[in-house]
C-alpha cells in the first residue's frame, strides 16, 4: 500500500494545488534549493539535531530513532524509500516493542503557494480521502474507520499546523494513523503517525508521542 512516501507526495500535489488560483502565479518566495551532500542529521542518544534542515526532536527512552527505514514499516503498509532517492529527509521514530511509529519529513516550500492555518486544515481534510482509498485497497471496503475532526497542532517554531487522523482495526488489533501537514517560512513539514493499540499499549504510546511532538522544535535559519 502506498502510505509512507507516496502518501506525503498526495499532500505536495494538494498544497501545489491549493496554489494555483488566479490567472498568473507570481512566486512568493525564493528558491530554496536542498543541499543534498549534507547529511539529515545526527542522532546522539535519545537526541536527534538535523543538519539538512534545522530541527531537533528527543524520544523517550523506550523508543529508537533511525535515518535508515525501519523493515518492520512495511509490514504496516508504508513503502520503503529507493536506494536511489538522494533526496530522502525521513526521520523515523518508534517503539520496537509496540510497533508504534512516527515519521517526520521536512521539505522546502513550493514558491508559489500562499499559506494559512486555513489551508493547512483544508489540506489534512483532504486527505483523508485519500487514506480510505488505501485502507479498502489493503483492507476491503467492509473495513471500518473513524475519522477525526481536523486539529490544530502547536509545534515549536513552525508557523501554521493542523492534523487529522482515522482509527480502524486490522488483524484484531486497533490502530490509529495521523498526519500532520505545517509551514513554516521557507518549510513544509509533513508528519505521519500510527498508534498500534496491542493489550493496551496504545494509552502510554498516546502519552510518548506527545512526549515527542512537544519536544520538536525548528529553529531559526542562521
Amino acid at each position: 500500500m502506498g502510505r509512507g512516501k507516496n502518501f506525503l507526495i498526495v499532500f505536495v500535489a494538494l498544497s501545489l494545488l491549493a496554489g494555483c488560483a488566479g490567472i498568473a502565479r507570481l512566486p512568493v518566495r525564493e528558491a530554496m534549493e536542498e543541499n543534498i551532500k549534507l547529511p539529515v542529521g545526527k542522532i546522539e542518544g535519545s537526541q536527534f539535531a538535523g543538519i539538512r534542515y534545522p530541527f531537533k526532536i528527543s524520544i523517550p527512552p523506550n523508543w529508537e530513532m533511525s535515518m535508515e527505514f525501519p523493515a518492520f514499516l512495511e509490514e504496516f503498509g508504508y513503502d520503503k524509500p529507493a536506494p536511489y532517492d538522494k533526496e530522502q529527509n525521513e526521520l523515523y521514530l518508534f517503539n520496537p516493542q509496540t510497533k508504534s511509529s512516527i515519521q517526520i519529513d521536512l521539505t522546502p516550500a513550493d514558491r508559489y503557494t500562499r499559506f494559512s492555518q486555513e489551508k493547512m486544515e483544508a489540506l489534512v481534510s483532504m486527505g483523508a480521502g485519500s487514506f480510505r482509498d488505501e485502507l479498502e485497497k489493503e483492507w476491503g471496503k467492509g473495513v471500518k474507520t473513524e475519522v477525526s475532526p481536523t486539529e490544530r497542532v502547536g509545534l515549536k517554531g513552525i508557523q501554521f499546523a493542523a492534523k487529522k487522523y482515522a482509527t480502524y482495526i486490522a488483524k484484531g488489533v486497533k490502530r490509529e494513523q495521523g498526519w500532520i501537514f505545517g509551514f513554516t517560512e521557507p518549510y513544509q513539514i509533513f508528519v505521519l503517525y500510527m498508534i498500534v493499540d496491542k493489550d493496551g499499549t496504545g494509552t502510554k504510546d498516546h502519552q510518548d508521542m506527545k512526549t515527542i511532538l512537544d519536544s520538536f522544535e525548528l529553529m531559526p535559519k542562521k
